[in-house]
């Protein structure tokens, strides 16, 4: 049996999906892994800072503009659409296998796709409030915005995204938990399983099936009932459903 047959079969019997992505679900929308080589050498080449640290919380509080700079060129792809695994994965949604989406994406694409319940575990470019008043703001807001962007309060809008060095969102982490605990099939797509505490969420997982797709190996492969190293639009691609 082929690999793409044999994850048709695990959907087709399977009623309780959760979906755990990564930065790989989103490079096939034209929106790069910011942490790659060639993420690397960009960041040190233009902004002569690694992209950790670039996206750090102290480097928010002590490069402000700088941090803005970086972030609407390298984190922010206004325009990317969904791809074959974001629309796949609202259809799951749709006919009621698939349960809830957990990314660590930050642009948007799964509710682009249609998706309803996806928690995002390092949050959302299109949240954003000012730290002072609590005001909210739309990403266009960010965009325009020369340098730092302001709050008519005089405060500074800060996005929605977990940086680097701040705790992630607790109610955001323990319904992930939750949902993927009581998954009987856990599809894991576009991440390397290195980010923690993210990564440790697969340890919650107590179901039937876990289905790992990722471009490149991971250390969970020999767990997995299904490892496919892969582009996973182009697995999604070919799933009926």
């Amino acid at each position: 049996m082929s690999k793409i047959s044999k994850l048709q079969e695990i959907i087709d019997s399977s009623d309780n999906i959760v979906f755990f992505g990564g930065a790989g679900v989103s490079t096939e929308s034209g929106i790069p892994d910011f942490r790659s080589q060639n993420g690397i050498y960009k960041s040190l080449k233009k902004y002569g800072d690694t992209p950790e640290n670039l996206v750090s919380h102290s480097y928010y509080l002590e490069h402000t503009e700088e941090f803005f700079n970086y972030y609407k060129d390298n984190l922010v792809f206004k325009d990317a659409k969904p791809n074959p695994a974001h629309i796949a994965l609202a259809k799951l949604e749709k006919i009621g296998k698939l349960k809830a989406i957990v990314t660590q994406n930050i642009d948007g694409l799964h509710q682009k796709a249609g998706s309803k319940n996806i928690l995002e575990l390092h949050g959302s470019i299109h949240r954003n409030y000012c730290q002072i008043c609590g005001k909210e703001y739309e990403l266009n807001h960010i965009l325009k915005s020369d340098g730092i962007p302001k709050c008519e309060c005089g405060g500074i809008v800060k996005p929605d995204v977990v940086l680097y060095e701040e705790p992630l969102n607790n109610a955001v982490l323990n319904f992930s938990i939750d949902y993927i605990s009581q998954a009987d099939t856990l599809i894991i797509g576009g991440t390397s399983l290195v980010v923690y505490p993210a990564a440790g969420l697969i340890n919650y997982f107590n179901g039937k099936n876990l289905v790992l797709i990722n471009k490149s190996e991971t250390h969970y492969d020999n767990l997995s009932s299904l490892v496919i190293n892969d582009a996973i639009g182009e697995i999604f691609s070919q799933i009926k459903i």
